[in-house]
């Protein structure tokens, strides 16, 4: 195959494992080559492609949701939602943030009717979160809209095997997310 003289090319041959980058020279032949990638550079390059479309995915999420609910406060909302009643110190550490940052994320939740505070019945001293009726309807609401649209996205845009492994590999992010 004649490679045009000057072209920017890169080969890539998973027999040989080696990776060939450059520009053609005037004899169609490469000017260098470079050592494929070593285990911990393929790693690296796989965290960052998660690492990319997560971010791209959450940013078009939040983006469809235009509710007023900020990423911090829908993650409050989701966890409660999911797990029952927990105190501000567990979600804050659950969340890795400082209880006074979740004591303000829940103050600005129950401001809007979202989040209810009740005395924890096994230590009078503490006190639980949950979400009220309006709260689980608002989170429940999101997420259906959410999934909604990635369902949509997925049969119009996908082949059922594409669609397999996104399946697939959506438990594995998951999975991943608690070694993080």
């Amino acid at each position: 195959m004649a490679i045009p003289y000057g072209c920017f090319i890169m080969v890539v041959s998973r027999l040989g494992e080696d990776v060939r980058l450059g520009d053609a020279d005037e004899d169609d032949e490469m000017k260098w080559t470079i050592p494929a990638m070593t285990k911990s550079d393929d790693l690296f390059t796989t965290a960052n492609a998660v690492r990319v479309a997560v971010g791209v995915f959450h940013r078009r999420v939040r983006d469809e949701l235009e509710d007023g609910v900020s990423p911090s406060q829908t993650v409050v909302l989701s966890r409660l939602d999911r797990n029952g009643p927990e105190s501000i110190v567990d979600l804050a550490r659950r969340e890795r943030v400082t209880p006074q940052a979740m004591g303000s994320t829940v103050a600005s939740l129950e401001a809007r009717g979202l989040l209810d505070r009740t005395p924890d019945p096994n230590d009078g001293r503490r006190v639980l979160v949950s979400p009220t009726p309006e709260g689980h309807r608002l989170i429940r609401s999101r997420q259906d809209a959410v999934t909604t649209r990635v369902a949509d996205a997925l049969a119009e845009h996908f082949e059922p095997t594409d669609i397999e492994q996104i399946r697939l590999a959506a438990r594995m992010i998951e999975q991943l997310a608690h070694f993080i």
